[in-house]
């Protein structure tokens, strides 16, 4: 499945972690605590009798709270084996790489907000694009995260994983202040008015400033408020959230290696100090429960309203020699949906059944362009890439490369059915059916168009136990992401398969397989292993010569997972996940233009080390240790490889008095030397062929930095 030799020399600090785990595991053998006892695991919470996989779980509010985070979007890296890192700076959507996969800015990874989904499809950048930065983290409740196709409430996007974060009913009142060394200056103002026993005020707004260590600086500004009404519990009850974010500032985005190392630019330098990013959005939402001896019901609605503008230059002067080939991504968007579910529970003698039926809807309606730019001044003509050749010139339509109006609507039924046939036998049913439909309006063409698919998903586990706290999983299912409409109907031909391949598909289906343990029979730590394969029939990936995703061959995953979470004191968690995975695409590669199967981006290792320290005296705490092993930089091909980073990031606070405390955050504490992102592909600096020059494209890790934080509560 996978060379776990060859990965082991190249991870010399797995055999540490390994050796780590071994020594927790003596401790915990030789300890006191009876079998019997609760299993507390950290910062996790114990899903052992009700997990459908092994590779499913939940993560409190004291781990989101005591994870050092260097950007809003490592909260997801909670997710055991998810590396969440930036390839251009702060105001774009994170990337995120887990089980062998680069999920780009979200092609793979459905993310959501309480039950609102983040994920765009059909964006002006990249499919799937899921941009976290409106979060303020502090109003963050805990996380519940999901791998792989086997859930039937999880739609589009989710074939991979999914994360959902939840935002509080109840925070304390508090005012904070933070800076730091990397230009760092953010404030929190944020508190609860209690309206009755039941009934509640929670708001908080945040200022948030960064410039990164670029030569020019990131300058990202950040406004972002939340206010929620709220009544009874999110089982029985319900609430009202308004959510406000708008942000700007520059983008420092993957530059040419030789440039560095030929001196025109330093490591943190840019050919283009004009690139940069402008996004604003606005949403509202609702949630009903209501919960009975034997039922339950819940029920939630949304609408958001999102507008982001990017410029990027990725290939300088490859395409156009006299202005340069930055270009400028806008998308004007509003998304209204919602969601239903009535649970059941009925026993048939002996047997007990849980069943769940839901409907789940969204409907996105979407301007998106493209248009040639230089130093963010848009130009009158396009210069657009041909296969062989160079670049094709061609007048504007409307000042535009590319405009197109979209409409997209999901609607998704679904039937959840668990089984306990007996005190060590249970299995979990699920089916659901996917109605997806879309149509396109291209200004520059004339082209209309309207496309419609239903996906039928079969999904299930066999879960046996708990024997000795011990459960052993078996799950399959199918999922699928819809791909970018613009490429299904061809109107921005990057976006689609090659003509030779095929057309490209409006849902692209998965297929997925686990086998997993899960254990707490060592008293106060808690194991979970899973074996896992995933197939594409379409890959999602990354052109990063155009800043955008298209749909590419048939793909496969295989790998294993080991996470552990062990509590010897009440007051340390400590935590190790460790991911294999072989990538590899299948099929006619001819027709898509690969030599090998390699996938790029797609790392064979990732690896992390979590310690908690909370309520020792005065003391509180965390420090991660996250390693992304080496991947290969080009579709295709095995080498070269950019071999990944190895980064730890700590948090020391102390609680002065019951209303003061401070916290000093160190990110990168060894200065790892290292690219956050690394590709291959052509671009031209002047004076080199009109072909330009194939070459590794990196976007350097932050250097080691620091943020103090102080936070009054009243």
């Amino acid at each position: 499945m996978f060379n776990a030799r060859r990965l082991l020399r190249h991870q010399g600090w797995i055999q540490s972690s390994c050796a780590a785990s071994l020594v927790l595991l003596a401790n915990a053998a030789n300890g006191q605590t009876t079998p019997s006892e609760v299993v507390v695991t950290g910062g996790r919470a114990n899903l052992l009798g009700v997990a459908i996989s092994a590779s499913q779980g939940s993560v409190t509010q004291k781990e989101l709270e005591l994870r050092p985070i260097y950007r809003v979007g490592q909260l997801l890296e909670s997710t055991p084996g998810l590396v969440v890192t930036v390839h251009s700076g702060e105001g774009k959507a994170n990337q995120y790489f887990l089980r062998g996969f680069n999920l780009d800015h979200g092609t793979d990874i459905a993310n959501f907000v309480d039950d609102m989904p983040i994920n765009r499809p059909t964006n002006t950048h990249g499919q799937g694009y899921a941009d976290l930065n409106f979060l303020i983290p502090q109003v963050a409740q805990g996380l519940d995260f999901t791998k792989g196709p086997y859930y039937a409430d999880i739609g589009d996007f989710g074939a991979v994983a999914s994360t959902r974060l939840h935002l509080a009913n109840a925070v304390p009142n508090q005012i904070s202040f933070s800076a730091g060394t990397l230009g760092v200056a953010n404030a929190l103002l944020a508190g609860i008015e209690q309206l009755g026993a039941q009934d509640r005020l929670v708001g908080a707004a945040y200022l948030g400033h960064v410039d990164g260590p670029f030569t020019h600086p990131d300058n990202f500004r950040k406004i972002a408020g939340m206010l929620r009404y709220s009544h009874g519990s999110n089982a029985d009850g319900y609430s009202l959230t308004a959510m406000y974010f708008h942000a700007l500032g520059n983008l420092t985005t993957d530059q040419p290696l030789r440039a560095i190392q030929d001196g025109l630019i330093g490591r943190y330098g840019t050919l283009d100090p004009s690139d940069g990013s402008r996004s604003e959005r606005i949403s509202l939402s609702g949630h009903y429960g209501v919960t009975d001896d034997q039922w339950s019901f819940s029920s939630s609605a949304y609408y958001i309203h999102s507008r982001m503008t990017l410029w990027n230059d990725f290939t300088h002067l490859l395409d156009d020699p006299i202005n340069g080939d930055q270009e400028e991504q806008t998308e004007d968007r509003s998304t209204a949906g919602g969601q239903a579910a009535y649970r059941r529970r009925l026993k048939f003698g002996a047997i007990e059944n849980d069943l769940t039926v839901g409907v789940q809807g969204r409907y996105d309606d979407a301007y998106l362009d493209r248009r040639h730019t230089k130093q963010r001044a848009i130009l009158s003509y396009c210069e657009l890439s041909q296969a062989d050749g160079p670049a094709l010139s061609t007048p504007a339509i409307n000042l535009a490369c590319n405009a197109d109006r979209v409409h997209l609507g999901d609607v998704g039924l679904y039937l959840n059915n668990t089984t306990r046939w007996s005190g060590w036998l249970r299995t979990v049913l699920g089916i659901r059916e996917e109605f997806y439909c879309a149509d396109d309006h291209s200004f520059t063409t004339g082209f209309r168009g309207s496309a419609s698919q239903t996906l039928f998903q079969p999904k299930g586990s066999i879960i046996v136990g708990p024997w000795r706290q011990t459960e052993i999983y078996l799950s399959a299912g199918r999922g699928f992401h819809s791909d970018d409409v613009r490429g299904v109907f061809g109107t921005v031909g990057i976006e689609g398969e090659p003509s030779a391949a095929g057309r490209t598909p409006l849902l692209a289906p998965a297929t997925g397989e686990e086998i997993g343990v899960r254990t707490n029979i060592i008293p106060r730590l808690s194991l979970q292993i899973a074996l896992f394969q995933e197939d594409f029939d379409s890959e999602l990936a990354y052109d990063a010569d155009a800043g955008q995703d298209s749909a590419s061959a048939p793909s496969r995953r295989r790998g294993v997972e080991l996470s552990g979470q062990y509590k010897p004191f009440h007051w340390l968690s400590v935590s190790s996940d460790l991911s294999f995975a072989k990538a590899r695409y299948r099929g006619d590669l001819a027709a898509f233009g690969l030599a090998k199967p390699f996938i790029s981006s797609a790392p064979g290792f990732i690896g992390s080390l979590g310690v908690l320290v909370d309520d020792l005296g005065s003391w509180f705490g965390g420090l991660q240790w996250r390693d992304l092993g080496p991947y290969p930089v080009e579709d295709g091909e095995k080498d070269p490889q950019d071999k990944g980073y190895s980064e730890v990031n700590v948090d020391v606070g102390y609680k002065v008095n019951a209303q003061l405390k401070l916290q000093l955050s160190i990110f990168n504490l060894f200065d790892s030397h290292a690219n956050s992102a690394a590709y291959d592909y052509a671009a031209r600096l002047p004076g080199e062929p009109a072909q330009g020059v194939d070459d590794f494209q990196v976007h350097p890790l932050e250097p080691i930095s620091a943020v103090l934080n102080a936070t009054w509560l009243f």
